[in-house]
């Protein structure tokens, strides 16, 4: 009998603990989608396209520098890959940086110290100088795509997470447009003068640090609570008010070290989206790095190669778009192997184009299909990590990337260098992204679920 009266309070004492914490991927659940995230979106879009611009670039002046230094085809193949290089040495550091000082300081002082560097390759005397500058400058860079994608993630409310990252992916084809726009314009006065201007791009670290909060799991993770319940309040305007009596919470269950991606149920995912991210980079990059080359060996001139790869560029954002509305209704998993499998028939047609109009065709499909694949990707990774890990996951993923890009250009460049045909290198480029269709049916599903 003692025991019955003590049962109608047993409720209220549960519902006085849940009060006290609450986790925060869960109060995104409830936050709005306001006029802040679509500012956090400009200012992280923006950034995403400086990352294209300096990636591209390279390869938009490789003719122009491999005249001034008589480059032959394996030099310039392997200058483009110096950067990948540098990005592949930061690539892992970059994403302990961003756990240890924040994940809008490690953008700020990526974007910072990548401007600086550039601009001293715009002085490059000579081609050894060229290729170390273009080296570091990789290793600056690559901390904006390391933490971009994680940052703005952990900004977004649930709901909106998928279409709005992979929106921000969409300043990739910008970067690739302005880039090109910008070799176009300065091609007369040549290319240190492009790349004096890309190296500009740097200045936007004042507006990251002006513009965009510092994340809410991160702030959580280090203990700055009060911190973290401004930025809620900020971003969702006053609508979600988180009490000071209430302990904000994030996964706790891995300290963030590198090694703890690889143990557990991690261990799978982290094998599978790393292998991933290799043969989809493989296959994305072995063709754009060479791609103004690969269409002179079909007789486009140098001036219509750039002609041509605008023209692709501009297809790349209706994918992007596509591809943002499809990931909500579908989920990542189908979207993602809907579209690199479009893809796949895609690079087959460009393989195998018999006419100038087919090779148009295929291109433009090709470009809509696998940047739209890669948007929805870039919102799919970090979404397979805790807190603690989603940076240090992001590393890998770019590292995995990198070795890629490292790899293919030269490799593409030495099949060019000893008469390869046309039909023959891209259909070798081809089957890495036919791997990356399979690989991607076993990695879970993510769409709706909240961030730990």
């Amino acid at each position: 009998m003692s025991d019955i009266p003590l049962k109608p309070h047993q409720p209220h004492l549960e519902q006085s603990t849940a009060a006290q914490h609450r986790n925060v991927g869960d109060v995104f659940r409830d936050v709005p989608l306001t006029s802040t995230h679509l500012r956090c979106c400009l200012v992280l879009f923006c950034v995403f396209a400086i990352e294209a611009w300096e990636m591209m670039i390279i390869v938009y002046t490789a003719p122009l520098i491999a005249a001034e230094f008589s480059l032959d085809a394996l030099a310039v193949g392997h200058l483009i890959g110096a950067m990948f290089i540098g990005m592949l040495l930061g690539a892992l550091a970059w994403g302990k940086v961003a756990e240890r000082i924040g994940r809008k300081r490690a953008i700020t002082w990526s974007l910072g110290t990548y401007g600086v560097i550039s601009l001293a390759s715009a002085f490059a005397p000579d081609y050894s100088t060229l290729y170390v500058l273009r080296l570091l400058s990789g290793v600056a860079a690559v901390g904006m795509m390391v933490v971009t994608f994680a940052h703005f993630q952990e900004l977004l409310p649930v709901r909106h997470r998928g279409a709005l990252t992979v929106y921000l992916a969409s300043g990739w084809p910008i970067g690739m447009l302005l880039a090109l726009g910008a070799t176009v314009w300065l091609l007369p006065q040549g290319w240190r003068a492009i790349i004096f201007l890309s190296s500009l791009g740097g200045l936007w670290a004042i507006a990251v640090a002006r513009w965009v909060p510092e994340s809410p799991y991160w702030l959580t993770s280090v203990g700055r609570q009060e911190d973290a319940r401004a930025t809620i309040d900020t971003l969702s305007r006053g609508t979600v008010n988180i009490p000071a009596e209430c302990e904000l919470r994030v996964d706790r269950t891995s300290s963030g070290r590198q090694r703890d991606l690889f143990r557990g149920a991690l261990l799978k995912v982290s094998l599978l989206q790393i292998a991933v991210n290799f043969t989809f980079s493989w296959g994305y990059w072995g063709l754009q790095t060479w791609l103004p080359t690969l269409l002179q060996q079909r007789g486009l001139s140098l001036p219509q190669s750039y002609g041509f790869i605008a023209l692709s560029a501009l297809c790349m954002i209706p994918g992007y778009m596509a591809a943002s509305y499809l990931t909500g209704r579908l989920g990542r998993k189908k979207t993602i192997v809907m579209f690199i499998g479009a893809s796949v028939l895609a690079g087959y047609s460009f393989a195998n184009a018999q006419s100038l109009e087919m090779l148009y065709l295929s291109n433009f499909a090709l470009a809509f299909f696998s940047l739209g694949a890669w948007g929805v990707w870039g919102a799919w990774i970090g979404e397979l990590y805790p807190t603690a890990l989603r940076t240090v996951g992001y590393g890998w993923a770019i590292f995995a990337q990198r070795v890629a890009n490292v790899l293919a250009p030269s490799l593409i460049g030495a099949l060019i260098a000893y008469g390869s045909s046309f039909n023959l290198t891209t259909t070798i480029i081809n089957g890495f992204l036919l791997v990356t269709v399979v690989l991607a049916i076993f990695i879970p599903e993510t769409e709706g679920e909240v961030l730990r």
